[in-house]
């Protein structure tokens, strides 16, 4: 189940919020891994197994859905060329063709872009529509209006209905314009071609589409009324006689050796291509044969993609810093000598946390290998001096910013800085997230201000902010500042005087203390004096109060350590005393009430249109109901919203109640 969840949430960063955490080898490792555990174990494939999944379930750009008329299939992988060997062997097995039976392959490079489908009835663009979770994607037909490479009407004689599909990605040097210009106007920098692609792709206001540099390439067709020849090649052929671009690098090959070589060829020529590549695609030739292999879950018996290894180079590590987040997470980054991975300058890497430097025994001045794996995250994978006699690198057990003690907890690799609120380097981030939404939410509050303020000296504790109205003259003579716009920021720092309990203690930022378990301890104690009173207990080690905390339930040892260790320090303890000098939290009461939902466990999923997320979840703990995040056996009902996927899926598979969004909203009215 974890593996799966892992996967499932990795998918729904690439392919729906084009904001990838992991690269694509990462990646690919762990579907591998699901692959083996299922072949080794079929009768625990799950109903939501990846190998089932294609993409991710479009949600949140609020772009019109669109229902593909043949779903938009993703491919297998192939990794050596042993797998394309085997590849080939599967072909003629289940074609029933003998060992040595010519197989003709096409084989094209891999373009890392956003896969899009586009409709052409009697030669004219109807609807273009990216791949979503492959049977719903998102139309964006007045987009691709403006990508050059996609014409409005096809040349010559074309089939009634004809959808042609491909790759909408961005060239290296338009990537590279681009961030330049974002630079210039301190604009959001993108992270590589394949993000800036999709995000300028997905875009609810086609003007932003526009002034993009997009570009696009065929490899294939989904619906089409005719065919205009009987073989893939022929009718890539075709397509770019009607005007459509396809790779040009697209070959017909009778033999696998054949394929092979060209496989080496274009990762030789990779660097220099003007567009990013992940590996090479290679397709049986003869659409007869195509259309008896078929298709497994997700993906066609007659294709595969042969990935290429990441790109590695050697270089130096210079030095190591500690960089200290708002937690108090000591995180090691390396500095190397720049040197270019796969087209990109790469002068740093993350190197995690204290274990990983051990694994690695880096120290500066080692010569190590970078791999940009999948062309997103360098990271070091070999340290090639680490046998040259030189003391380790010793980690630091003080924080570099105040010198603190920073230590890592009990099963634990992370190492934090123990001062909390003192720490320069968290203060800032701290004070940012005790004003954000899930906190105390102060609108006019933001970022750029709160660090203003705190490099200005006005801020230094959540405390202070209530304070502000004493500076209002000063506020008001800074640049940008208005009587309208210092009154509406003083007036909604007001408005917080008395804010929820739950959220004050949440906006504190105490380790493992999030929003639903600063809910539950503040439900459990009724008041933030009390959590005081009890967190100062629970500092001194006493046993009642560690009882009283972990008895809550879904609050463990770990939140009442944590409490503990933020009451330990005095100088949290003055923090928390002189805010509560500012604000008065009201005591806690209770909204439930008794239903015909109480004790039972909802589950909520997809898109929900009419409230957020939150307040699905308030108003179902407010039925007496518990809102989980999983299905289960134990699940009562399930509430879906568009974009439900695997949730839904599972909800069926177990017969449990769904409903929509107006049938909860009716539940929850006549309570």
């Amino acid at each position: 189940m974890r593996l799966a969840k892992q996967i499932a949430y990795h998918n729904k960063r690439y392919h729906a919020e084009d904001a990838p955490e992991i690269s694509d080898a990462e990646y690919d490792a762990l579907v591998r891994r699901n692959n083996a555990l299922e072949a080794a174990f079929p009768h625990l494939i799950r109903a939501d197994s990846p190998n089932s999944q294609v993409g991710a379930a479009v949600e949140g750009s609020g772009l019109p859905k669109i229902t593909h008329a043949k779903r938009m299939m993703s491919l297998d992988n192939a990794f050596a060329a042993q797998d394309v060997h085997d590849f080939v062997g599967r072909v003629r097995r289940f074609l029933n063709l003998s060992a040595d039976a010519e197989v003709s392959l096409t084989a094209e490079d891999k373009i890392d872009g956003l896969s899009l489908s586009l409709r052409y009835e009697k030669g004219v663009l109807k609807q273009a529509a990216t791949r979503g979770d492959g049977s719903v994607g998102e139309d964006v037909t007045a987009n691709v209006a403006y990508i050059a490479d996609i014409p409005q009407q096809l040349k010559g004689v074309v089939p009634d209905v004809f959808e042609i599909r491909g790759e909408v990605y961005m060239a290296k040097s338009d990537f590279a314009a681009l961030n330049d210009a974002q630079t210039a106007k301190n604009g959001k920098l993108f992270a590589n071609p394949r993000n800036a692609a999709a995000g300028s792709l997905r875009q609810k206001d086609a003007k932003v589409t526009a002034s993009r540099p997009l570009r696009f390439l065929a490899h294939g067709w989904g619906e089409v009324s005719e065919l205009p020849a009987d073989t893939q090649s022929q009718v890539m052929a075709a397509i770019a006689d009607w005007g459509v671009p396809i790779s040009p690098l697209l070959r017909r090959f009778e033999h696998t050796d054949d394929v092979l070589a060209h496989y080496a060829d274009i990762e030789r020529r990779r660097a220099d291509l003007p567009y990013d590549i992940d590996g090479v695609v290679y397709k049986v030739d003869r659409l007869e044969w195509q259309e008896r292999l078929g298709f497994v879950a997700k993906s066609p018996r007659w294709a595969i993609a042969h990935k290429f290894p990441a790109e590695r180079a050697e270089t130096t590590l210079e030095q190591i810093d500690i960089q200290v987040g708002r937690t108090g997470k000591l995180t090691p980054v390396g500095r190397l000598t720049p040197v270019t991975v796969g087209g990109v300058v790469v002068s740093n890497v993350t190197l995690h946390n204290r274990d990983e430097i051990a694994r690695l025994g880096v120290r500066p001045g080692d010569r190590v290998v970078v791999q940009r794996a999948g062309d997103v995250i360098p990271q070091i994978v070999e340290n090639l001096t680490r046998e040259n006699v030189r003391p380790a690198y010793e980690f630091p057990a003080h924080c570099p910013e105040c010198g603190s003690e920073a230590v890592a907890e009990e099963g634990e690799v992370d190492v934090r800085c123990t001062a909390g609120l003192i720490c320069p380097a968290q203060r800032v981030q701290r004070l940012i997230h005790f004003v954000s939404r899930g906190a105390l939410d102060i609108e006019g509050l933001g970022e750029k201000t709160i660090q203003e303020f705190f490099d200005l000296g006005w801020l230094e504790s959540p405390a202070d902010i209530f304070r502000l109205r004493n500076r209002r003259a000063e506020i008001l003579a800074r640049d940008g500042w208005q009587d309208k716009s210092v009154d509406n920021l003083l007036a909604a720092i007001e408005a917080k005087r008395a804010p929820d309990g739950a959220k004050l203690l949440f906006g504190l930022g105490i380790r493992h203390i999030g929003t639903v378990t600063a809910r539950d301890l503040f439900k459990a104690f009724g008041s933030v004096e009390e959590i005081g009173k009890v967190g100062q207990r629970l500092a001194q080690a006493d046993e009642a109060a560690i009882a009283d905390v972990t008895a809550i339930d879904g609050v463990g040892g770990a939140v009442a350590e944590a409490l503990g260790d933020f009451f330990h320090e005095p100088h949290n303890l003055s923090v928390w005393t002189d805010l509560l000098n500012e604000v008065s939290p009201p005591a806690y009461v209770s909204n439930i009430r008794e239903s015909a939902w109480t004790g039972k466990t909802i589950v909520f999923t997809g898109k929900l249109e009419t409230m957020s997320r939150d307040e699905a979840k308030a108003q179902a703990e407010a039925l007496g109901a518990k809102a989980a995040g999983s299905v289960s056996a134990k699940t009562d009902l399930v509430v879906a919203g568009p974009g439900a996927g695997s949730k839904l899926k599972q909800a069926n598979a177990l017969g449990i109640q769904v409903i929509d969004e107006a049938e909860w909203a009716n539940i929850v009215q006549s309570a």
